[in-house]
């Protein structure tokens, strides 16, 4: 019994100290640039990281349309997790059905991109979901969606919007075209198999979609307004 108790007191220990380190980083978060976790992976094992931190004002609309659009178009309606999609979800993989739906806000994603080990986990949603929850409060949808667009991975050791334009357009993030924004939120979910500036066909087709998306998402991303 002692051995057990012992061993529960370090558990408990340990969560406290997780729990205490997350709410550390979501505040020291909240008013610094964020890193992500995969960054400091390759910072620790001596592998270059392209990355410059930029304000959401200086990142091209029609980015931020064309991302919102394709990885989470009810960003402005949820609380940082989309229940309706996680219920829907559910309920195919309870009738064995893979509708290859996605439920990962990008609160979500944030989340696993700058609190989480950097490797895939199963129980890993289970910890996401109350995170973002958190997240959308403590920093808003503005500072949320920022914070995502400065630390997503967009090639080999590429991090956020800014080294992502440069990288694959020559050019500042301000700066992009409605279809080169379309092509860098096409490549976000495979950004190490997929090239922005040499789009594939399947690049080219989800780009384009996209593009069609993003039209008039002025009219339900008003929650980004200032």
């Amino acid at each position: 019994m002692r051995i057990v108790a012992r061993m529960l007191r370090w558990l408990i220990a340990i969560a406290l100290a997780i729990v205490t380190l997350w709410a550390t980083a979501i505040l020291f978060y909240a008013v610094t640039p964020a890193v992500s976790t995969l960054m400091l992976a390759r910072w620790a094992t001596f592998q270059p990281v392209e990355r410059e931190w930029i304000p959401l004002q200086r990142i091209s609309p029609y980015l931020v349309a064309a991302v919102v659009s394709s990885e989470d178009a009810r960003f402005c309606a949820h609380g940082g997790v989309d229940w309706t999609e996680l219920r829907a979800v559910v309920v195919d993989a309870l009738n064995g059905e893979g509708s290859g739906r996605g439920a990962s806000t990008i609160a979500m994603q944030t989340v696993k991109n700058t609190l989480l080990a950097p490797w895939r986990a199963s129980a890993r949603k289970a910890v996401e979901i109350p995170l973002a929850v958190v997240v959308d409060k403590v920093w808003g949808k503005r500072r949320t969606l920022e914070i995502y667009l400065n630390v997503a991975e967009w090639g080999e050791g590429v991090f956020g919007a800014q080294a992502a334009s440069r990288r694959w357009f020559g050019k500042d993030a301000a700066a992009l075209s409605p279809r080169e924004a379309s092509l860098l939120a096409a490549i976000l979910p495979n950004p190490l198999q997929r090239r922005a500036d040499r789009p594939n066909r399947g690049v080219a087709a989800k780009a384009s979609r996209v593009q069609a998306m993003a039209r008039g998402a002025d009219a339900w991303l008003g929650c980004l307004r200032p």
